[in-house]
């Protein structure tokens, strides 16, 4: 196992956040790892999202959701998801002190902090007293500056080009 984790950030516009963060995931219970993946701002509709449907057929990882039957923007944020988040987030809190997993996966946190569902100030905390050999992802759009600056590793994903932008809705198996 680690000697010492690190803080990772995905971010950004383009395509492929959730999946570097699975891919890693992947790779860490491959090595025997007790993985944690939090999903925030976006709940499953009858195994909707493959990664929860594929999550019971591995070993060592463990997979929470804390959303509606949606994904949440700013346009549509209503109380519900401010109770998901707070409910996510305090599930997040225990486990990461717990110390039980090596990796633990916020996936879309950085909205719930750009919405203000989530403190910042609260994040930060638990990130600096989290246990020292274990590894932290967060996902998401616009990453606030504050955990960019404590992160050991910020991936900004960019999009070039995306056939979304020629009508291709999102795809199973692909998009989620």
């Amino acid at each position: 196992m680690l000697e010492h984790g690190y803080i990772q950030i995905y971010t950004g516009d383009g395509k492929g956040k959730t999946t570097a963060s699975l891919g890693l995931a992947l790779r860490a219970i491959g090595h025997g790892w007790k993985v944690l993946i939090i999903q925030f701002a976006k709940g499953d509709q009858e195994n909707y999202y493959g990664e929860i449907a594929s999550s019971k057929l591995m070993p060592n990882l463990e997979f929470k959701q804390f959303g509606l039957d949606r994904v949440v923007y700013s346009h549509n944020v209503n109380i519900e998801d401010y109770k998901e988040a707070r409910s996510g987030w305090n599930f997040a809190k225990e486990a990461i002190m717990s110390g039980e997993y090596q990796l633990v996966i916020m996936d879309e946190i950085n909205i719930c902090a750009d919405l203000g569902m989530i403190k910042i100030a609260e994040i930060k905390e638990t990130l600096l007293n989290r246990p020292k050999n274990m590894e932290i992802v967060m996902t998401g759009r616009r990453a606030h500056p504050e955990l960019v600056a404590m992160a050991h590793l910020v991936t900004e994903m960019k999009p070039i080009k995306h056939y979304f932008d020629q009508g291709v809705m999102a795809r199973q198996g692909i998009e989620y």
